[in-house]
């Protein structure tokens, strides 16, 4: 069974920064699979950054140059770092993994103020 814990969320002005971090409990194929998503109030759950197969990152448009996820293998994470935060990415974000069973953090607010 695999359990994902996030972290770092939290309250940031527009044009701050915030790091979440996503822990990894149980067994995983690859980290590689592990990406971040975020639902904000009254939307659909939309993904944020992933990896692709060979370990190139991915973006959605909106966050693109301001946001960058990596990953520690030995310790089996992955984090989002959020920079030149806006208003508009107050969400609650999720780590989730995929192989074959989907699997989802319990998510992390993270709230940014104009």
């Amino acid at each position: 069974q695999v359990r994902l814990v996030e972290s770092g969320g939290g309250l940031a002005q527009a044009g701050g920064s915030l790091r979440l971090s996503c822990a990894t409990f149980g067994s995983i194929f690859s980290i590689n699979a592990m990406n971040w998503h975020r639902q904000a109030p009254g939307k659909q759950r939309e993904l944020v950054a992933t990896f692709s197969s060979d370990g190139t990152p991915n973006y959605a448009g909106s966050v693109k140059g301001r946001f960058t996820i990596s990953r520690d293998n030995a310790r089996k994470t992955v984090y989002l770092q959020m920079n030149s935060l806006k208003p508009e990415d107050t969400a609650v974000y999720y780590c989730h993994y995929y192989d074959g069973a989907h699997y989802w953090g319990q998510g992390t607010q993270v709230t940014v103020s104009s």
